[in-house]
């Protein structure tokens, strides 16, 4: 029997929605899943009140599962600048809720997260649902948001134990005033 090293948290944050996915990441690459889903803000609120919504289901999701560490994709550029400061200000609410729990965060590009999942680096939504999906042995397709989150998730238990993981940012040990 092989015993669990960590237990990885995915993200796809968002202003309305976060998806997320928790595996569990054992030796040699394999992992096992254990749950992934949306946490929904009501999006007639205020910015800040969506935030503050996701926020709260996200420490819950925390409290609940017990993550280890946590991945989560790298912003893209937007075409609409409004998109992408909120689309920043929500990731930027997802790593405080992260860092207060005390996990070590890692970043992945779009593309590496798509081509780990996919074998291609501009796989469709679709194609990614199917296929982790199928990695995880999930009988349907996952809501596009948690089907991300869930690609995340897989990309960095695939990632993990290389050298130099990409973008790691520490727990947050305090701070001056």
């Amino acid at each position: 029997m092989t015993a669990v090293s960590h237990r990885v948290l995915g993200l796809d944050p968002g202003s309305r929605k976060v998806g997320y996915a928790v595996l569990e990441r054992l030796d040699r690459g394999r992992f096992r899943y254990l749950e992934c889903g949306t946490i929904l803000a009501p999006p007639k609120d205020p910015v800040e009140h969506r935030l503050l919504e996701l926020a709260v289901g996200l420490r819950e999701v925390i409290s609940e599962l017990a993550p280890t560490e946590a991945a989560l994709e790298d912003v893209f550029s937007h075409r609409n600048a409004r998109s992408a400061l909120v689309l920043g200000q929500a990731r930027g609410a997802t790593l405080l809720v992260l860092a207060e729990a005390g996990l070590a965060v890692t970043s992945y590009p779009p593309a590496t997260v798509k081509k780990t999942v996919c074998g291609n680096g501009r796989a469709a939504k679709e194609q990614v649902q199917q296929m982790v999906a199928s990695l995880t042995g999930l009988h349907s397709a996952p809501a596009e948001d948690a089907a991300d989150a869930l690609a995340v998730a897989i990309c960095h238990c695939l990632h993990a134990d290389t050298p130099a993981p990409l973008a790691r940012l520490g727990p947050v040990t305090g701070g001056q005033r």
